[in-house]
């Protein structure tokens, strides 16, 4: 029972960081090749790794293991760690996070696009 809890738990832990982490790194490569400034800092994204890395290690690590994991056939040795259904939910995930925030970055508070001040900040960087 304990070893399927473990295996589930690392699945789902290993889902939260690889979103997350697909996430950063392409809102931190298209900001700044879009604004010539990333819209995360180093210290930023250090920062974000070390709150999410906490959070999700301690949610993860605390659930408790139930008598509905005995019901189910143990994995194989060859089954991949990171199957189709998880593949399909890190990218749904992905696609729905970067959507917002890219909205959020390149829209502006108003709703408006703020592409003027976007592209004054890149020209004052050439």
């Amino acid at each position: 029972m304990w070893g399927r809890n473990v295996y589930d738990s690392i699945s789902k832990f290993l889902q939260f960081q690889l979103t997350v982490n697909i996430v950063a790194v392409i809102v931190a490569f298209t900001g700044a090749c879009i604004t010539q400034d990333s819209p995360l800092k180093a210290v930023q994204m250090l920062w974000v790794n070390l709150i999410m890395d906490t959070f999700a290690s301690l949610a993860l690590a605390t659930e408790p293991p139930t008598e509905a994991l005995l019901l189910r056939k143990p994995y194989g040795r060859n089954k991949p760690l990171i199957s189709r259904t998880m593949m399909k939910n890190i990218l749904g995930h992905a696609v729905y996070q970067l959507t917002l925030i890219f909205t959020l970055l390149f829209v502006g508070e108003n709703g408006q696009p703020d592409l003027k001040h976007t592209l004054h900040r890149a020209g004052e960087q050439s």
